[in-house]
């Protein structure tokens, strides 16, 4: 019996990633008191990575490999992420300093939508009509919660970039994508130092670097917390959701900025996050896909990925006792079968 229980874990893990990174925001609008936003992206990375190197330090000796190990196949898009990681927050800060803090703020709400069509278009995953529509009510929802003053909102070169970085972002969620059968913590590890030191970089030639350690080391926790972990939990929740159903369940993040923020500061909930929250709800409704089965075509394969043998894909044998998720290239025989499935590293047809 096929057991169904991957996706709502990866659900779970979405909406957790989402939780931590959530918790940034307010957080990082006290930190910004004092260090600047480009300094204080590093450190975030940063944060990330160091944490997440030092977990793995931490557990190399007590935990067995049983995740795949990142090769050179990968570098592509290894390269791909850091770059784009460290590209779209220029984007976003030449964007900022040229039209209202309204429009970025409406428009950051394109990289939902900029996910789910390079998915579909360069990575050939396939997103139904209902997923459409709950992407297009959550990218509603986080337009809602984003407009302060409707007046200000206007299309300019400013925006242009705001959407130029969004559509990075977009990019950089699909190449994680790729390599989210990979151990989760080396591409964390990667991420969080490549693009923290290309942050650092920017931010020691543009002279922003201001050294007042309480911070530095309050936004490296935040880092790892809300970077790292959150991180972590993304790329976990993508190997079985995919880059858009991932990418609309994170959507929940300024949700929780807001709920956090009115818990430390004391700001106030309005009818706008309500009615945000309503269209968000409906549209996360919709992101549950309720026995998407059919017959489908496994091509003959051969590659290597976490798995156990509890399913209708892993039926290989091995010479010696194997208990729960482990990591070996194995290979697949051509196959035609039915059952529930997402769109995970086995099921990446067309429909």
């Amino acid at each position: 019996m096929w057991k169904n229980n991957k996706p709502i874990n990866a659900i779970f893990y979405a909406m957790l990633a989402a939780a931590l990174y959530g918790i940034s925001t307010p957080f990082s609008k006290m930190i910004l008191d004092v260090l600047s936003p480009t300094f204080l992206s590093a450190l975030l990375y940063l944060g990330a990575g160091f944490g997440m190197l030092l977990i793995k330090i931490t557990i190399a000796n007590t935990n067995p490999q049983n995740e795949a190990s990142l090769d050179k196949r990968d570098l592509p898009y290894l390269a791909a992420m850091v770059g784009l990681d460290i590209l779209a927050p220029i984007l976003l800060m030449i964007g900022l300093v040229r039209t209202s803090p309204s429009t970025v703020s409406l428009l950051n709400n394109f990289e939902i939508v900029a996910t789910a069509v390079i998915a579909l278009l360069i990575f050939n995953e396939q997103i139904g009509k209902k997923m459409w529509l709950a992407i297009g009510l959550i990218t509603l929802s986080s337009a809602i919660l984003s407009i302060e003053n409707i007046g200000e909102i206007n299309l300019s070169i400013g925006a242009i970039f705001v959407l130029l970085a969004t559509i990075s972002w977009g990019l950089e969620n699909n190449c994680t994508r790729k390599l989210s059968y990979k151990n989760p913590i080396d591409i964390v590890i990667i991420k969080g130092l490549g693009s923290g030191l290309g942050a650092l970089i920017i931010a020691m030639y543009s002279g922003e670097i201001k050294l007042n350690y309480i911070y530095i080391i309050a936004a490296l926790i935040l880092g790892f917390m809300a970077y790292g972990l959150s991180i972590y939990m993304y790329i976990k929740a993508q190997r079985h959701l995919g880059a858009a159903r991932t990418s609309s369940y994170y959507a929940i993040a300024p949700f929780v900025g807001v709920v956090t923020s009115w818990m430390l500061f004391d700001e106030a909930i309005n009818m706008r996050f309500i009615f945000a929250l309503i269209f968000m709800i409906i549209g996360v409704y919709f992101t549950f896909e309720k026995n998407h089965e059919h017959e489908h075509v496994h091509l003959a394969v051969v590659h290597e990925h976490a798995h156990k043998h509890d399913d209708l894909h892993h039926n290989h044998v091995h010479n010696y006792d194997v208990k729960g998720y482990h990591s070996h290239e194995h290979k697949h025989e051509k196959l035609v079968h039915s059952h529930p499935h997402t769109p995970d590293i086995h099921h990446n047809h067309s429909h």
